[in-house]
């Protein structure tokens, strides 16, 4: 899918947003919601995705909620980092189809990283369990 083609309302996070798809929450404010991967690259996966703009990449939000949105996603990475004690962690966001974005709503992948641990793979498929990713986002909510 092009960067350029239009926002879909019906894309999964919007529709997690609206709360007709449940998640398993990590923090929330006006700003932004965080959430667990349900489908874990790596143990504590955490995703970030803006509220209330139609931002289908990173590159269609508005300037001015550039900062707002990275600060959250900042705190979280350091919560993350606090509660799961990885060995590294990678955040990032992908920009279209050609770079690996599956779900078109703007979203950050906060993913601990485990020395010796391969990650899963993006879009693997294998979903986690929802007692284990609610017990991990207590924890990660615990250290904000």
């Amino acid at each position: 899918m092009s960067l350029h083609a239009s926002y879909d309302d019906n894309n999964l996070f919007a529709k997690i947003l609206r709360g007709e798809i449940p998640a398993v929450k990590v923090f929330e404010d006006d700003e932004a919601l965080a959430f667990m991967d349900i489908f874990p690259q790596a143990r504590g996966h955490v995703l970030v995705i803006p509220k209330n703009v139609k931002a289908r990449t990173f590159l269609d939000l508005p300037e001015a909620r550039v900062a707002p949105l990275m600060t959250r996603v900042h705190r979280l990475a350091k919560a993350t980092e606090k509660a799961l004690k990885p060995d590294g962690l990678t955040v990032t966001a992908f920009c279209g189809e050609p770079a690996g974005q599956t779900i078109f709503h703007l979203h950050f992948h906060i993913i601990p990283r485990y020395e010796g641990q391969r990650l899963a793979g993006h879009s693997h498929g294998n979903r986690a369990d929802i007692a284990e990713l609610e017990s991990i986002a207590r924890d990660i909510a615990a250290q904000l």
